[in-house]
């Protein structure tokens, strides 16, 4: 009797750790240690109670007299990948669709590159490839913005670089913004401040005609960052607002962080959307670059305001070898209206 009652209170228990850990949000925990960071792997989730399910149908199979008790925790563990499968699948696991970009359509490559790891000629031969109109780079130098200018130059695309580095120790404490010299001049927002540890820019149109575009890079929640993580989350949701505004980078977070930083239906920070949850990408991970991307976590993203519209994204797996341990991601914004 003692013994039916404990297994039952161990499943109790382990349902309810597996519901947490498949939906924080409905607890609001999506923030809290730990939970925050496994919640953003879902696909390896997935992975990791497929092989727990076979290691309990063997040891069912071994060891009759604890056979119920095992079958209905391989079940609960069915149940949770079951339900990160369904997640992954209502963000989108992958959509390289793009319609014929038209004259005012503008393209957004996103590329963490530890520290200007992929070098000048990898960011710039990218952003050719891929006719970048903006180029936000967390983890990148002045020097390697500036590299990156020339190369394109050299080509015959002018860009513009803005580059906010908190020291030059660490090159992880810079970020790079490029922007395509044919949307007019730009400026950095010095008012509207950063994220911190880790810069993130705000550069506005100089002539007060365009889109303000944000370059941002939150720091990770690790144990010992928690709270500036919450805090440079918030600054997000503060600083993506307006009419007409591009926001890019590494996020360092899922859409499950985002559910309480919305100001609008239909937004996820801000006034801002996920180009990826728009165009079916959501459920693609741009992080690491050393696991398949289904089992990786997306937390490199573009927001755009509802005066844009997605014509086209796909996470880009052709570098993975270049370097950095992030994908770099393409987006193709048309004007809505």
């Amino acid at each position: 009797m003692i013994r039916r009652i404990l297994s039952a209170a161990i499943l109790v228990l382990l349902a309810i750790a597996l519901l947490i850990l498949a939906w924080p949000q409905l607890f609001g925990l999506d923030h809290a240690p730990l939970i925050a960071q496994a919640v953003s792997l879902r696909g390896a989730a997935i992975g990791v109670a497929a092989i727990l399910i076979v290691l309990l149908i063997l040891i069912a199979l071994l060891f009759t007299s604890i056979r119920r008790f095992v079958a209905s925790v391989a079940v609960l563990l069915l149940v949770f990948a079951g339900i990160n499968g369904v997640v992954l699948a209502d963000r989108g696991l992958g959509s390289i669709a793009f319609e014929s970009p038209g004259a005012t359509d503008l393209t957004v490559l996103s590329w963490n590159t530890l520290g200007d790891a992929p070098g000048a000629d990898g960011i710039a031969d990218l952003a050719l490839e891929q006719g970048a109109d903006i180029l936000t780079l967390p983890e990148t130098t002045q020097d390697m913005g500036y590299a990156v200018r020339d190369r394109m130059a050299e080509a015959g695309v002018t860009m513009q670089v803005f580059t906010i580095a908190f020291d030059q120790v660490s090159k992880a404490r810079s970020t790079t913004l490029l922007v395509n010299a044919t949307l007019g001049a730009y400026a950095i927002d010095e008012a509207a401040g950063s994220t911190n540890p880790l810069p993130s820019i705000v550069a506005r149109p100089v002539s007060g005609v365009g889109p303000t575009i944000i370059a941002v890079h939150p720091v990770a929640p690790t144990a010992g960052e928690l709270e500036n993580w919450g805090a440079d989350l918030d600054w997000l949701s503060r600083t993506c607002v307006g009419d007409n505004v591009i926001m890019g980078g590494d996020f360092n977070s899922t859409l499950d962080h985002f559910s309480r930083l919305d100001h609008a239906d239909g937004a996820t920070i801000g006034d801002c959307a996920d180009a990826a949850k728009l165009s079916g990408n959501a459920g693609v991970g741009t992080w690491p670059t050393s696991i398949p991307a289904l089992l990786g976590t997306p937390i490199d993203h573009v927001m755009l305001t509802d005066n844009w519209r997605v014509s086209g994204m796909r996470v880009i797996e052709s570098r993975d070898g270049a370097g950095s341990d992030h994908r770099p991601l393409v987006v193709q914004l048309t004007p809505a209206g």
